[in-house]
């Protein structure tokens, strides 16, 4: 288990000067910096989402499915997206950093990542894990349901992610499975913009 000690052996600080830079670190990255930077990019998404039957949508959900779906009835889809990960610093001793992830037609979401081995997700807390393959581990709990996404990498540029609902009474809840190509631009190619 690795929630924030290993990763002050880290050689490379997060820092401007090596923002842009695509792939830092070690494959796969053994520590939270490594692993922070390793997702920094533009992608290329491909998400598969299950909601079991009768389970009612979160508020704001439905701007996120592309409002087609009814929030009451049980769905599978698919939805491709262009998203940007932006890498974030430090802005205190107890984080090691942190992301900023972009998408059209959503807010934004911030993820900083502390040495307690807790992450703030926007205003929401949780908790993260780093495994010795390198996959990321996040939990969240929030009103009578437990949140569990596991973000891992096959290649530099392959990032899959999964994600798990399930609510206090043993139901499951929502399911989603993402693919991710990390988009990889000619010189001159300007790279995407985040949304205003």
């Amino acid at each position: 288990m690795v929630t924030g000690a290993k990763a002050e052996g880290w050689a490379k600080p997060l820092s401007s000067s090596n923002r842009e830079q695509s792939v830092l670190t070690d494959f796969p990255p053994e520590d939270i910096c490594g692993f922070l930077q390793l997702n920094a990019g533009d992608w290329l998404a491909l998400r598969s989402l299950l909601k079991p039957e009768g389970i009612v949508s979160a508020p704001g959900e439905e701007q996120h499915n592309g409002g087609g779906i009814e929030p009451s009835q049980p769905w599978h889809a698919s939805e491709r997206a262009e998203i940007r990960l932006a890498l974030l610093e430090p802005t205190s001793e107890s984080d090691w950093g942190g992301l900023e992830i972009f998408a059209a037609n959503q807010a934004n979401v911030r993820l900083i990542f502390h040495k307690t081995g807790t992450v703030a997700i926007n205003a929401v807390l949780g908790h993260w894990h780093l495994g010795e393959d390198g996959s990321l581990e996040l939990t969240v709990e929030e009103d009578n349901r437990r949140l569990n996404e596991r973000i891992w990498f096959r290649k530099p540029n392959l990032r899959l992610r999964s994600t798990l609902e399930q609510f206090a009474d043993g139901r499951p809840g929502r399911a989603s499975f993402s693919s991710e190509i990390r988009r990889v631009r000619r010189p001159e190619e300007k790279p995407m913009t985040p949304p205003p």
